[in-house]
């Protein structure tokens, strides 16, 4: 990005509103959306690899993200001891048969000739280890959640620190983003984004109603954290004496921002790391290559070059990239909730960052995190002050007013729909267009 005055005017400006969002709500309010912007750069660092790069319409990126926060759940959390022993094992061998089951499809379908006799071997090798799965798995699943599923009701995890967890969600995100583009990939965008989609919701749904790995909509709690804890910190006499020398002398104010700041240092350490490396894939031959076969597939394709592994590398990057996020945003949390999971309303939101900061420009995207995630948290206070100026002529109680006052939330979608079309008819290469 050439370090012009109208980039420094637009990230200058967005530093302009987290303080103004700091005096306004407070430091525990603007240091929180912070920290969600970050988490929401570095998504849109993941998309902007794929679409703006490779041209690759990927709109499957909760199922990415999900599949991140499910990591942390299978590192970090303590293992259900009990759970393990009523039915960790089975399940074990319950879901090694399914995976030999379908091996051992894709093998007949390759070793055995075409006709009737592959067909039967065929649908008598899915049934018998179909119902071998399910022999297995289902008295496992029951017996796992039965144990204290007010509380656990779940396997558990391994028990190790949490940041491990973030590398290993941004591995199993790119394992699935694998077995998803060796079928996908040969698809036209259109069918490639419905793919991805359906894609998506199925790992949602699975996490939603696989209560032995999840817990389903029970949700997990307590997932440990990286930075200390508030409680912690505010019977630590050593921290307080230092909070009251930089002039805090709320205890409780100034863990919650300590713990805060832990967070923004983790965060930005990981957006500088991945800056840096797409950066370096964006300037390097192999960057070059694959704008050229965005650009013009068929002239790749005649260069020699193999366009569907091209495809499949950026892919799974890409959705590492998601991966990983979604590992960060839910040990900033410290849960996972399935539910929260929706591929429609935040794909959108994504989407959004990398248009409208600049869809091929690694700069525009982190500068579209930010943007669209304060037009989205300021969305709902804009839009209420707007209601009550629009509405000030009206007594109170009349229905109109009521109704546009209590509908105001909403506005945020018209708010980012209206600077969406506003920089497409005015900017339609984004803020910050690729050089």
């Amino acid at each position: 990005m050439t370090m012009n005055y109208k980039n420094i005017a637009l990230f200058a400006i967005i530093g302009v509103v987290f303080i103004l969002t700091g005096m306004v709500k407070g430091p525990n309010a603007a240091l929180y959306l912070l920290n969600l912007g970050l988490i929401s750069a570095i998504l849109a660092l993941g998309v902007n690899l794929q679409w703006g790069l490779a041209g690759l319409l990927n709109v499957g990126i909760m199922g990415f993200v999900a599949l991140g926060a499910l990591s942390t759940v299978l590192i970090s959390m303590p293992p259900t001891t009990e759970a393990i022993a009523a039915g960790g094992l089975r399940v074990v061998v319950a879901l090694i048969t399914g995976a030999a089951t379908i091996l051992g499809a894709v093998q007949l379908m390759k070793r055995m000739t075409p006709g009737k006799s592959r067909n039967l071997a065929l649908i008598g090798l899915l049934v018998v280890g179909f119902f071998l799965f399910r022999f297995l798995f289902d008295p496992a699943v029951s017996a796992i959640e039965s144990v204290d599923s007010a509380a656990t009701g779940y396997l558990g995890g391994l028990g190790l620190p949490v940041l491990l967890a973030w590398p290993m969600g941004a591995l199993m995100a790119a394992g699935a983003a694998w077995i998803i583009g060796k079928t996908a990939l040969g698809l036209r965008s259109d069918y490639l984004a419905i793919a991805t989609l359906g894609i998506a919701e199925i790992i949602i749904a699975i996490l939603k109603n696989e209560d032995w790995l999840s817990r389903g909509v029970k949700n997990v709690v307590g997932i440990p954290r990286p930075v200390p804890y508030e409680v912690n910190l505010q019977a630590s006499e050593s921290f307080l004496a230092t909070a009251q020398a930089v002039g805090i002398n709320d205890p409780i104010l100034a863990s919650t921002v300590f713990v805060k700041l832990c967070y923004t240092g983790l965060f930005v350490v990981v957006l500088a790391i991945l800056m840096w490396l797409s950066q370096q894939a964006l300037n390097s031959p192999w960057g070059r290559m694959m704008r050229a076969i965005r650009d013009n597939e068929v002239a790749a394709e005649a260069m020699g070059k193999d366009v569907t592994r091209r495809h499949l590398q950026i892919f799974v990057l890409g959705s590492a990239i998601c991966g990983l996020a979604g590992a960060m945003w839910a040990t900033m949390d410290s849960t996972l909730i399935p539910t929260s999971y929706q591929p429609l309303r935040f794909t959108f939101l994504i989407w959004v960052m990398v248009i409208i900061g600049g869809s091929g420009n690694n700069w525009g995207a982190i500068l579209g995190g930010f943007l669209i995630l304060l037009l989205w948290d300021w969305g709902e206070q804009l839009g209420l002050w707007m209601m009550e100026f629009v509405t000030w002529p009206l007594a109170d109680g009349v229905w109109l007013k009521d109704h546009l006052i209590n509908n105001a939330p909403h506005m945020r979608l018209m708010m980012i729909g209206i600077v969406l079309l506003l920089i497409l008819r005015f900017s339609p290469r984004g803020l910050i267009p690729e050089e």
